[in-house]
């Protein structure tokens, strides 16, 4: 059965923060909350543990994985950004975004979009999430807990281990997050507005 933790919203118990990253690093996928909706995790080397993920949610990688980061230290390693989208990127973060962009080298081949060799990328605006992707000290594969007989995210954590208990490692309590999705946006080529979510979209003069 899937391990619940209440971590507080505001000031995460280090010793929770640290076992939920040594379930990650140890294989395991885990929920957690985020700034828009709880998310599906798990280490980005991960083979197994990614394809748990896309089993949960019954997706292939035509639907883009997120590199979920702590901040933007790590976009010169995952992703090809220019001096431009730099300056967007750290206009936009943290907050509810995800980023459509080129992956970099240092991303396995097999989280990418097959064809287009993109990966989303993100900045949440949590603290649970950033207090355990610095515990990490990388970025996390995720994506949104949508579960495909459902109309939109779950967001009762005790709903979602209900659910969820025999296939997932742990869930994260972080209290109510909201199901509103990120607000999308590919920069591979320009600025194109994917979806419209939490996020402003003014910040990019959309």
């Amino acid at each position: 059965m899937a391990q619940l933790f209440s971590v507080h919203p505001d000031n995460p118990q280090e010793r929770l923060i640290r076992q939920a990253a040594d379930t990650v690093r140890n294989g395991g996928v885990i929920v957690y909350p985020t700034d828009s909706c709880y998310a599906l995790g798990c280490a980005l080397g991960d083979k197994q543990a990614m394809e748990r993920i896309l089993a949960i949610r019954q997706i292939d990688l035509k639907h883009h994985l997120t590199l979920m980061c702590a901040d933007l230290s790590d976009l010169g390693t995952y992703a090809k950004v220019d001096n431009s989208q730099f300056r967007l990127l750290k206009a936009a973060t943290p907050g509810s975004y995800t980023f459509i962009l080129q992956a970099g080298k240092e991303v396995p081949n097999r989280t990418l979009h097959p064809k287009r060799k993109t990966i989303g990328l993100r900045v949440p605006d949590n603290m649970i999430a950033l207090a355990l992707l610095q515990e990490l000290g990388e970025p996390m594969l995720s994506c949104t807990l949508m579960l495909p007989e459902d109309e939109e995210p779950l967001s009762d954590p005790y709903e979602i281990r209900d659910r969820l208990q025999h296939s997932v490692d742990l869930v994260i309590d972080g209290g109510w997050c909201g199901t509103e999705p990120t607000t999308v946006v590919d920069m591979t080529d320009g600025i194109e507005l994917i979806r419209k979510g939490k996020g402003d979209i003014a910040v990019f003069g959309l």
